[in-house]
């Protein structure tokens, strides 16, 4: 007769048995992926096998303060030119007066050594500054999305333009078109640009009010929205720097728009209240002055409209 086999005891719900099997809970070494592995133990000082390091990328920075610095040298001439151009006038409510303060002042800007420094050097370094960081934001994105072929990168917006920017891309052809006017052509007709004053500019108002009147409001406004704006952000006072953590930030936003839309308004119109109210209606120059202005204003293709 075969021998009984002993039944074995039946394991207890308690996750125990009498083989000592004991339910634990598992180890963070073998689970924890291998990426994260130096972050969840104390790091070594020294390794042999350290990985290598990631991949660098351009750091922007310096461009960013060549257009920052860019705007500051701008700026003075700019404040120099609005002095000249409208506060001025505004204060001795004559053309010919302002013209003595203007000739008085204009060779420390217009010089050969501070209108390169002050104007167009600033100014080459602002526009190209501004591009080149557009650029680099783009390739950003395209090195985030992972947009290897050109169908890939058609699909991949570029970076939205704030309203800033926008204003500053406006603004090259309209200043453009001032400089040529007043810089570039006198000198190139009639030998130098000795003779170009305010009177000059009142000649233009009275001969072509059109587009004198509407081009000189678009450049005053829309130059002085762009400085405000600039200017708010090199602060840290713009509305989409406001931080999220802060309390009631959409009323601190609000009131930042506010302020900013309120002082470029207001620069605005002092402006246009000097360069439009006084110069703007000094009326055309006589004699042979008057007909050289004539003939500058003449050679401008979008005056013959």
């Amino acid at each position: 007769m075969a021998e009984k086999t002993p039944e074995l005891p039946p394991i207890a719900d308690d996750d125990s048995s009498l083989m000592g099997l004991t339910h634990v809970e598992p180890s963070p070494v073998d689970e924890t992926p291998v990426e994260f592995k130096q972050d969840y133990f104390t790091p070594t000082t020294t390794t042999d096998s350290a990985a290598p390091p990631p991949p660098t990328t351009a750091n922007p920075r310096p461009v960013t303060r060549v257009q920052r610095y860019s705007s500051y040298a701008f700026t003075v001439f700019a404040s120099l030119h609005a002095a000249n151009t409208a506060i001025i006038p505004l204060l001795t409510r004559s053309v010919p007066e302002s013209n003595r303060y203007l000739l008085l002042t204009r060779p420390y800007y217009q010089s050969s050594l501070a209108e390169p420094l002050l104007v167009a050097l600033p100014l080459v370094a602002h526009i190209a500054s501004g591009i080149a960081l557009r650029f680099y934001r783009r390739h950003q994105a395209l090195k985030r999305y992972g947009a290897e072929t050109q169908r890939d990168r058609k699909t991949i917006p570029w970076p939205a333009l704030s309203s800033t920017s926008a204003l500053g891309y406006a603004l090259v052809p309209l200043a453009g078109f001032h400089v040529w006017t007043t810089r570039i052509l006198p000198p190139y007709m009639h030998g130098d640009n000795s003779m170009i004053s305010l009177s000059y500019i009142s000649h233009g108002f009275a001969s072509h009010p059109l587009v004198s009147f509407g081009g000189f409001v678009a450049l005053v406004g829309v130059g002085t929205w762009h400085f405000v704006g600039g200017w708010a952000k090199w602060l840290a006072l713009s509305p989409s720097q406001v931080s999220p953590t802060e309390p009631r930030r959409h009323l601190t936003s609000k009131t930042r728009w506010y302020a900013i839309n309120g002082t470029s308004a207001l620069l605005t119109l002092v402006w246009l209240a000097g360069a439009l109210g006084i110069v703007g209606r000094g009326g055309k120059t006589g004699g042979w002055i008057g007909r050289e202005f004539d003939e500058l204003y003449n050679a401008m293709p979008v005056l013959r409209w």
